[in-house]
């Protein structure tokens, strides 16, 4: 049995945990907004523009990573009524459900 001394195992570990550190934020990276379908699966739509369609809702979670309001809509292609306004790092729930959501166009 080999015996390593502290001191040589210390540099590797304080490696690992800085390695860590700077890989977490791309690891941690994903779609800008992101909900739960009415499928209970979780689904992201990356970089949106425009209205994009999206079924989600009720007791479900929202979350808006964008830089522009997210407007959820009762019907699909942006149609019907507007059920709510998420800002920019807003997350929230919906009700009843939507079916599209219209991202709003920032400079």
């Amino acid at each position: 049995m080999r015996f390593v001394p502290i001191h040589h195992a210390v540099p590797v570990v304080v490696l690992l945990a800085g390695a860590t550190f700077l890989s977490g934020p791309a690891l941690a990276a994903g779609p800008d907004f992101q909900y739960v379908g009415q499928d209970d699966r979780v689904h992201g739509v990356t970089a949106p523009r425009g209205c994009v369609e999206a079924e989600g809702g009720g007791a479900r979670a929202v979350t808006n990573g964008t830089r522009s309001a997210a407007t959820l809509y009762e019907g699909p292609r942006c149609s019907g009524r507007a059920l709510r306004v998420l800002r920019p790092g807003e997350v929230g729930q919906v009700r009843p459900y939507f079916a599209s959501v219209r991202f709003s166009v920032t400079g």
